[in-house]
């Protein structure tokens, strides 16, 4: 009896799921993506040669223009720039923002780490 509620859950929630349109099920995916994380890595090349790293990135995001809903030719996010390149968080290292274009030219704007001493 308990297997017949458990299916019929499932499929009551499929059902709801499929008549979601797409933006609300790219909300629904958000919202667990926040919720779960994800500890993303972003990678900068120069040529074959890796330029910069943040890791512990938990979302990348596309702007959003202030006037209207038109995505912004960018994608930003926070995470932990890893200024040796080692992969992981070393005590010195620290959360910056970044974005970085959609265009071809090769950029990313990120925050200056904060100096503490």
């Amino acid at each position: 009896m308990k297997s017949n509620a458990t299916v019929t859950a499932l499929m009551v929630s499929v059902l709801l799921l499929g008549a979601c349109t797409q933006e609300t099920q790219n909300k629904l995916g958000r919202a667990v993506q926040n919720w779960t994380g994800t500890n993303g890595v972003l990678e900068v090349y120069a040529g074959e040669r890796l330029a910069k790293r943040f890791i512990e990135i938990d979302k990348l995001s596309t702007a959003v223009s202030t006037s209207g809903n038109q995505p912004r030719p960018y994608r930003f996010g926070y995470g932990i720039l890893d200024a040796n390149l080692n992969g992981q968080k070393d005590p010195e290292e620290q959360k910056v923002y970044f974005e970085f274009s959609d265009y071809s030219t090769p950029y990313i704007f990120y925050e200056q780490p904060k100096n503490d001493s």
